[in-house]
């Protein structure tokens, strides 16, 4: 169990790889210590596990062919991407997620949005924040509409874009 995030403005650390950005993200590095250098034995398995595991996940996002590229040379789409890869090789089974497909083309969005359902599938809970409603709403299953910090309608997304509270707090009537 766990819970991760992912930032509107992707954060990474620009002058390590696409690969060294994801294997930060995982829990559990044996080599961590102070005394681990001499131990190295016992943690090199485990460290070639989590390189298997991170290669495995930049292939699930798109990204295996840049790994060896600085995280600060990736176009804005692709570091959205890093984002995903680094919040799944958390192990996180909660994901928040700020604006996922924020500054991002149209069919680079739906197809984040696709492979988010995708893990959804397979039990990963997402809590999204975003403005693009014309395409996120295609692939939520529950939505909270908030006006000046409160909450004015939740529901399934067909119910929440015909309220008249909604309607009329982001389209003025």
């Amino acid at each position: 169990l766990g819970m991760a995030r992912t930032f509107q403005v992707p954060q990474p650390f620009h002058k390590l790889t696409v690969l060294e950005n994801v294997l930060l993200a995982a829990r559990g590095h044996p080599g961590e210590s102070f005394a681990a250098p001499l131990q190295r034995r016992r943690w090199l398995p485990r460290e070639e596990e989590l390189v298997d595991r991170a290669f495995s996940i930049l292939r699930l996002v798109g990204l295996v062919h840049l790994w060896d590229q600085p995280a600060g040379q990736l176009s804005g789409g692709q570091m959205k991407l890093l984002e995903i890869a680094r919040v799944l090789m958390s192990s996180a089974r909660m994901i928040l997620m700020d604006e996922p497909i924020a500054g991002v083309n149209p069919t680079l969005a739906h197809e984040i949005l696709q492979f988010l359902v995708k893990l959804r599938d397979q039990g990963i809970t997402f809590f999204i924040i975003e403005h693009r409603l014309d395409i996120a709403m295609q692939y939520v299953d529950y939505v909270y509409a908030m006006a000046r910090g409160r909450v004015i309608a939740e529901g399934r997304p067909e119910e929440v874009v015909s309220n008249p509270v909604v309607i009329d707090s982001y389209l003025g009537g």
